[in-house]
């Protein structure tokens, strides 16, 4: 083994901040500023190699967390970025200058995708600044973690369902006549799929659902050689956890996993870009799993 290749090896145990965090509460969805440590999105140690040169892509959620890191990275990797987000417009800012210094071009698109309307206006003004989707990314999610069945009100069961599984069926229908044999659609998946927190009833019932959805139209669009995978990611460090858990909760995040850590953004975007990109051509209606060592099966 080379000198070189030992400097760069760590163990992954150690190779970021593990619990307990600090003491810290955000307004939700939550912005990158506020949060304690730090995430890493890969702004310093992700380098592209021409693996999506040319494409256009679409991202929900774009603007902070796991969005933020695929967006740089896909930049990177040569593709020109849409940010689909709700209201964190300094987060958006500063992802797209992200975008702009890796020389691509970066769109931003504020507004609520539970709403059937402004799916279609995200997808349209894709079209309108790139022509063509080759790759959608749907990752914006909302949760709201809950002790009991009764604190579910219906309105909230309502809006976590149509912002986490009926915005990716609207975004997917529409953006189906804009994409081409070879564009990818990527969801967001996560470890409640398979392993449910007992707090996040209505969360994981849509991130089980989005499952489905992926293996079902991965192999339903597959006659059109357009490739449908998901993620699942464990317990990352985004600003969600602290607008949407309890304090507790958060000082501990990732410590129940064999890696006694949560993931950082930037682990996850390699993952985003081997989907999206020819290197996973074989690769249809699977899941991406990573949880930092939690089975999920």
């Amino acid at each position: 083994m080379s000198s070189n290749a030992e400097n760069t090896q760590q163990d992954p145990k150690d190779k970021y901040p593990k619990p307990e965090f600090p003491e810290q509460e955000q307004s939700v969805p939550g912005t990158e500023a506020e949060l304690q440590p730090k995430a890493d999105h890969g702004e310093s140690s992700y380098r592209g190699s021409g693996k999506l040169t040319g494409r256009k892509a679409v991202i929900t959620g774009g603007d902070s967390g796991i969005g933020r890191a695929v967006a740089i990275a896909f930049a990177r990797e040569g593709a020109d970025v849409l940010i689909s987000y709700l209201s964190e417009h300094e987060d958006a800012k500063e992802t797209a200058r992200y975008i702009k210094e890796a020389g691509r071009k970066a769109v931003l698109v504020p507004g609520d995708i539970s709403e059937e309307a402004h799916c279609k206006n995200i997808i349209q003004r894709a079209v309108d600044e790139f022509g063509q989707i080759d790759i959608l990314v749907n990752n914006a999610a909302f949760q709201m973690a809950r002790e009991s069945l009764e604190e579910v009100s219906s309105e909230e069961w309502d809006y976590t369902f149509r912002t986490n599984i009926y915005a990716m069926f609207h975004l997917c229908k529409a953006a189906k006549p804009h994409m081409h044999p070879g564009s990818t659609v990527i969801n967001t998946t996560s470890v409640n799929a398979y392993r449910p927190k007992p707090i996040l009833v209505p969360y994981a019932a849509t991130k089980g659902a989005i499952q489905n959805f992926t293996a079902s139209l991965g192999q339903l669009w597959a006659e059109d050689g357009i490739r449908v995978n998901c993620v699942a990611p464990g317990p990352i460090w985004t600003p969600l956890i602290p607008s949407t858990m309890p304090e507790e909760e958060v000082k501990t995040f990732g410590q129940n996993t064999p890696l006694k850590r949560a993931g950082q953004p930037a682990e996850l975007a390699p993952i985003y870009v081997l989907l999206a990109s020819e290197d996973s051509s074989y690769m249809t209606a699977s899941t991406v799993q990573v949880t930092g060592g939690t089975p999920t099966i």
